[in-house]
């Protein structure tokens, strides 16, 4: 019984149901031990029901093994599929869009220059595995989960592969290979996609070991105008934020229901100043970035923190919004700006281009993920 399944949340009310009728039934034969017992084990049953359910919404603990910190996971070793180019040209009019289901995967990255090391969900479209696409170098969206959370929400809750299939398949986006990186080593510390004072130096895994794996192991373009960012929640703020501080690695960014500081103490005091995004479009130059920024009219925080970001912003960033009436803060509104910001994305990105080495393989190596299962 996986730990997120609905049959797991069902067999918690089951439980708590149980001891608590059995609490009643009991109370006056039983002595105060008993009773003692009985109501411990009552709340301890709803607490763990609530748990299991608050997990299943927010994929904090995707499988058993995760809850018990046991990396199942190991290191594939993934053999190079070619070495990446540094020099492509993009040819606007090459029929690269393929009908079909992409693949999606799970590799162990490491990270030498954050000293951490986590895996990354990564989808290749279906055109990557055919023959035109061995020739080509791909662009490549960084895609981020908010807190808590892990990119398997992006999987299971906002079905980004199935988006990503359709959106291809219909032409509004360009073949685009996606990493859905973790942001830290702990899933109850809330980093933001920063380097934390004495913590996890997420920045630095996410924007120099990601990028540094990703151009060793894939069949990507390597030019910053082909990087783009994406994300929901706290995630969309990570996607904004880094797209301004590192311009020379991400042309475009795309936020769902994102926010206009990291709402945590970094230890640097940063929150206030280079890592709040509203101060550095106060009181910085603005980057050549595009934004792409959404989100639901009766989220409070997150509207008011887009509306600010859409204020300060200044040429030579260009930005475009999206909103949805209702919906709150919800991954029902992240499904409905999913398909809109990946195809915005797409068109602020350079398309894949063809590269001039052969490419002897069509995709890294499998591995066995962290939900123990094989991928292809």
């Amino acid at each position: 019984m996986s730990i997120d399944g609905l049959g797991t949340i069902l067999a918690g009310v089951c439980v708590a149901l149980a001891v608590t009728g059995a609490l009643a039934l009991l109370w006056d034969r039983i002595r105060i031990i008993g009773r003692s017992t009985l109501i411990a084990a009552m709340v301890l049953s709803i607490a763990a029901t609530a748990g299991l359910e608050l997990n299943r919404l927010t994929e904090t603990y995707p499988t058993w093994a995760a809850l018990a910190d046991d990396k199942a996971y190991a290191d594939p070793g993934p053999t190079p599929v070619a070495t990446p180019s540094s020099h492509t040209r993009v040819d606007a009019e090459m029929p690269i869009g393929r009908p079909g289901n992409g693949r999606v995967a799970t590799y162990l990255v490491p990270g030498p220059a954050s000293k951490m090391t986590m895996p990354m969900i990564v989808y290749l479209p279906a055109a990557y595995f055919t023959p035109e696409g061995q020739s080509l170098d791909f662009p490549v969206i960084e895609a981020l989960h908010g807190y808590p959370g892990t990119p398997e929400a992006w999987i299971k809750r906002l079905d980004i592969a199935g988006h990503l299939d359709r959106e291809i398949a219909a032409g509004r986006m360009a073949p685009t290979v996606v990493l859905l990186p973790y942001q830290t080593t702990d899933r109850l510390l809330d980093t933001e996609c920063t380097n934390l004072t004495g913590g996890p130096q997420a920045e630095t895994y996410l924007t120099v070991d990601v990028p540094a794996w990703a151009r060793s192991h894939l069949r990507i373009r390597t030019d910053r105008a082909a990087w783009g960012l994406t994300g929901y929640s706290a995630g969309a703020f990570c996607a904004m934020n880094l797209v301004l501080k590192h311009p020379n690695q991400y042309a475009a960014a795309a936020s769902l229901s994102g926010f206009a500081g990291p709402g945590i103490t970094i230890g640097d005091h940063s929150e206030t100043t280079t890592n709040n995004i509203a101060w550095r479009l106060s009181h910085l130059a603005p980057p050549p970035v595009a934004l792409w920024i959404g989100w639901a009219d009766d989220d409070r925080s997150a509207r008011n923190g887009s509306r600010s970001i859409v204020a300060l912003a200044k040429p030579p960033i260009t930005v475009a919004t999206a909103k949805v009436p209702r919906g709150g803060h919800s991954g029902q509104v992240w499904k409905q700006m999913e398909g809109p910001a990946f195809d915005w994305l797409s068109a602020h990105l350079a398309r894949p281009a063809p590269h001039n080495y052969p490419a002897p393989h069509i995709g890294p190596a499998p591995h066995t993920g962290p939900d123990g299962a094989r991928h292809p």
